[in-house]
Order: C-alpha cells, then sequence, then structure tokens
C-alpha cells in the first residue's frame, strides 16, 4: 500500500514537469517568432524648403463704388417721372420733373427787370453826355467873361467906366465859374448814375439767372451713371430743396468695393512676420468665393486699409476693388475673400496626412532618423496652400517625412523607409493660384486630399488615438 501511494506521487510530479517544460519552449517559440518578423514599411518624402505664397481667408461684403442720393433742389410738385426703377442710367439722365409754372412766371420777370435795367443804363449815359455839353457851354459863358472882365480892368482905371459896370463882369465871372463847377457835379453824378445802372444791370441778369437756373432743376437729372434703386415718390407728391429723404438712390457698381474685415492680432503677427524676415509682402491680389460657392471668374486688388481698428470688432477694414461688367456683384453680398498678403520664406509643404496632433493638442509629424527609427517632432503650421500645410519650423532641410503609413508605427519603433510616389507637394502648385486659408489642422482635417493620399490620409484625431 504504501509502495502504491509513493509510486502515484511520483507519477504526478513527473507530469507537472513534463507540462512546464512544454510552456517554455511555446513562450520561446513565440518570442523568436515575433524577432523574426520584418519592420513595418513607411512611405517618405524628402523636406525641402520653397518660398509659398500665405494665403488668407475672410469674410467680405460688396458695396457699390460710387453711390448717389437724389434730391430736389427746388421745392414743387412731381409732375412725371422719366426713368424706369431698377434701370441702368447716365450721368445727367432726367429722372424727374416738377411743376415749372412759378419758375417760367419768375424767368419772364427776370427777363422785364433786366431790359429796365438797360434801359436805366442808356438813360444814365444820355444824363452824362448831357452834362459833358453843359460843362463845355459853362466853360465858354466863364472864358466870355474873363475876357470882358480883363477888358474893363483897364478902362475902369482911366475912369472910361463906372466902377458899376466894373463890378458887375466881376460878378459875372464869379458866376461863370459857379456854374463850371456845378457842371463837373453833373457830370459826377451822371458817371455815378452810369455805374449804378451796370449794377442794375448786373443784377438784374444775376435774377434771371437763378430764375432760369431753378426753372432747369425742375428737370431732376442723375448726378452718375449706375443703377437706379425704386423711386420713394410718385407723380403728384410734393417734395423740398430740404427734404432729408431722397428722391431715388443711384450706385456705380462697375468697378465694385469688396470691404473685408482682419482682425488687428493677425495684422499685427503678419507684419511682425514681415519685419523679423520671416515673410515678404505679397502681391495683394484678392479673389472671390461667391455665395454659392463659385470663384468669381476676375481677380482683384487691395485698394486701401483703414489706419485704425474698429474697437466694438477689434478689425481693420481691407477694402479690395474688382472690375464688375456683367453686374454679377451687387452691393451687399456675402462674399469670401482670399487674399495673398505675403509670401512665406523657408517653408515647407507637408501633405495633410503626415500631421498629426498629440493629446496635448500640439501639432506634430514623424520623421525617419539615419538608424531607420521612428522620431517625433513638432511643429509649426501657418495655413495651407494647394491642399499641404504650409511648415515654418521644426523641420530641417534633407529629412525623411513619414507621408503615409504613420498610423502603424510609434516612437523609436524601426522601420523600412521608401519614398513616396509624387511626393513633391509644390510639384503641382508653384504657379497656381493659392486657394486656401491659414486654419489649424484640427480645422482643416476634413478638407479633400490628394488622390496619393485618399486612401491612407486620417484625420488628426484618428492618428493620435492611434
Amino acid at each position: 500500500m504504501k509502495h502504491s501511494y509513493l509510486a502515484l506521487v511520483i507519477a504526478a510530479v513527473l507530469s507537472g514537469a513534463v507540462l512546464v517544460g512544454c510552456d517554455s519552449n511555446e513562450d520561446a517559440a513565440g518570442d523568436a517568432a515575433q524577432q523574426q518578423m520584418p519592420p513595418s514599411v513607411v512611405n517618405v518624402q524628402t523636406v525641402t524648403f520653397e518660398t509659398v505664397p500665405q494665403v488668407q481667408t475672410f469674410s467680405g461684403r460688396t458695396s457699390a463704388y460710387q453711390t448717389a442720393d437724389v434730391r430736389p433742389q427746388v421745392n414743387g410738385v412731381i409732375d412725371e417721372i422719366l426713368f424706369r426703377e431698377g434701370s441702368t442710367v447716365k450721368k445727367g439722365q432726367p429722372l424727374y420733373r416738377i411743376n415749372t409754372d412759378n419758375y417760367a412766371s419768375s424767368v419772364t420777370s427776370g427777363r422785364a427787370a433786366v431790359q429796365q435795367a438797360q434801359a436805366n443804363y442808356q438813360t444814365a449815359v444820355a444824363n452824362s453826355v448831357n452834362a459833358q455839353a453843359d460843362l463845355v457851354s459853362q466853360q465858354a459863358t466863364l472864358s466870355q467873361a474873363q475876357n470882358d472882365l480883363q477888358r474893363l480892368s483897364g478902362l475902369v482905371e482911366i475912369d472910361a467906366i463906372s466902377k458899376q459896370q466894373y463890378e458887375q463882369a466881376v460878378t459875372t465871372v464869379r458866376t461863370a465859374q459857379a456854374a463850371v463847377q456845378s457842371a463837373n457835379a453833373s457830370i459826377g453824378q451822371a458817371k455815378a448814375g452810369i455805374e449804378s445802372a451796370r449794377a442794375g444791370i448786373e443784377s438784374a441778369k444775376a435774377g434771371l439767372q437763378s430764375s432760369s437756373l431753378d426753372l432747369d432743376r425742375t428737370i431732376v437729372r442723375a448726378p452718375i451713371s449706375g443703377r437706379s434703386d425704386r423711386s420713394s415718390f410718385t407723380a403728384g407728391a410734393l417734395v423740398s430743396a430740404s427734404q432729408a429723404d431722397p428722391l431715388v438712390t443711384v450706385s456705380r457698381l462697375d468697378p465694385i468695393y469688396v470691404d473685408i474685415s482682419q482682425s488687428s492680432s493677425e495684422l499685427l503677427k503678419l507684419r511682425q512676420q514681415i519685419s523679423a524676415g520671416k515673410a515678404q509682402a505679397g502681391l495683394n491680389t484678392v479673389e472671390l468665393v461667391l455665395e454659392d460657392g463659385t470663384v468669381y471668374p476676375v481677380s482683384g486688388e487691395l485698394a486701401l486699409s483703414e489706419a485704425k481698428v474698429d474697437e466694438s470688432t477689434g478689425a481693420v477694414t481691407l477694402r479690395a476693388i474688382f472690375p464688375n461688367s456683367n453686374s454679377i456683384l451687387l452691393p451687399g453680398m456675402y462674399v469670401s475673400a482670399r487674399l495673398t498678403q505675403s509670401v512665406i520664406n523657408n517653408a515647407v509643404l507637408v501633405p495633410q496626412s503626415a500631421v498629426t496632433r498629440s493629446v496635448k493638442g500640439e501639432t506634430q509629424v514623424y520623421i525617419v532618423d539615419e538608424n531607420n527609427k521612428i522620431k517625433v517632432r513638432p511643429v509649426t503650421v501657418n495655413g495651407t496652400y494647394n491642399g499641404n500645410w504650409v511648415v515654418t519650423d521644426g523641420l530641417k532641410e534633407g529629412e525623411k517625412l513619414v507621408v503615409i503609413g504613420g498610423s502603424k508605427v510609434k516612437p523609436d519603433q524601426e522601420v523600412v523607409a521608401k519614398p513616396v510616389e509624387n511626393a513633391t507637394p509644390a510639384s503641382t502648385g508653384n504657379s497656381a493660384p493659392a486657394s486656401t486659408s491659414a486654419k489649424t489642422p484640427q480645422q482643416a482635417a476634413t478638407e479633400t486630399k490628394k488622390p496619393a493620399e485618399s486612401n491612407t490620409a486620417k484625420k488628426p484625431a484618428e492618428d493620435a488615438a492611434n
């Protein structure tokens, strides 16, 4: 009995040893299999620095190039509207006709006043001629009286005539002298009368001109060429020169303005980049995207940038000007404006599939070092261009950037790096116009990828999770 029990114990111990030996062999075989698995393959592109346009997308609103509120310059009742509402009118085209009765009678009175003033002038001229003739006559009388007095002065010395006769001759000379002075005064008055008559003519002509101008203003004309709005007044309405409400508004739509608002912080950042040499001033060309998503066929250019910041919005207003010969753009339309404000020096165009975000929200990429191991590299992204991220900091010339396959590797993992086909980001677009806005990778994660990336690219959040 004891020998049987001992035999069973020995058999159990031997069985356990065999099982332990089997498990150890299986684990060793698994480790060996893992060591024999080939490294993961990733597709990389070589980092190349280049100059990239910095395109910003802003919300904008169109406004008329010129706007004129048409108001009457005289008082009266509108007799007739002479244009079709909503039509294009030319500068000087009649728009309204105001009743002319009062103004026509004022013109008739003005013409009569001019004629009366001219008659007064002729009378003044005639008076001046008469005064001149009277002066000549009085001067002749004075000369005769002076001669008589000189002749009598010799006779009175020899008592050939009485002293009374001599005194009468003296009085006659003095009277003639007074008459000459009076004639001279009359000539001065006649000249003054002529000047007064001339002034009367000018005053009458000015009154006639004013009346004629008021009569002409009864026809209300377009001050500029453009598109008319609907009329605020109808025929029969009483209007006045001092009224606040316009009769109609005329807007010039070709060319047309687009007002853009840019935050002062973005503008400050741009100017700091330019001052630091990281960017240079762009061409200030503007591209429009209409409300239906279509691109306006003609590019515009920046016309002005206001020298103040709106206190309520913290934004600076930029104004661009666009041709609008077909009147596609109307005042008040909301549009998206793509503005090339600067050109970034030493930037790298990186496919969107290569950029991920860490759990802390930092933008990062994977690179393959000289030992063929994965390294994490934080980068700075400054918008997009032609479907690629614009990386301005964090990469070095010649580094191998993981473009495809980054989601299946981890830092310090050994990989096999293969060049990706058509990996040069700028190969499709240095000559193409900028068409995307400066956004964060998270905002643009849902944008359309290139065909070479479409099967492998993932959202940054998915890459970070992997």
